[in-house]
């Protein structure tokens, strides 16, 4: 499977965005995808994933401004994210994986996508 990031963008403090993870090249409704963040000299973190069933899992710092969701029809994952903090700033990453389930770590992850830059301004 393919994976394309779409949707960063430069945004002010407390604005939102929404970020689109497109598929294709396989049957992306039985992918667990989840998306990381990397921030310039940082190491790649997690930020949230959602299982093919549609439960979902974020990371703490997150959790409460982001929303992960799926349109199976379109083969597309979406990361909304809300309440936008200078900290967000990162270049977003989307990864899929089949098994059993979702996982926090990038290494459990087979396919990636190119990456999206997401910059809040203070």
């Amino acid at each position: 499977v393919q994976l394309q990031a779409y949707g960063g963008g430069l945004v002010q403090a407390g604005d939102s965005l929404r970020l689109s993870c497109v598929a294709s090249g396989g049957t992306f409704r039985r992918y667990h995808v989840a998306w990381f963040r990397q921030a310039p000299g940082k190491e790649r973190a997690f930020v949230g994933y959602i299982k093919s069933t549609g439960h979902t899992n974020y990371a703490e710092s997150v959790k409460g401004r982001f929303t992960l969701s799926r349109d199976s029809a379109k083969n597309t994952v979406y990361l909304q994210m809300t309440s936008l903090r200078p900290e967000d700033t990162a270049v977003y990453y989307c990864a899929a994986r089949r098994g059993i389930g979702g996982s926090r770590h990038g290494e459990d992850y087979d396919y990636w996508g190119q990456g999206t830059q997401v910059t809040v301004s203070s």
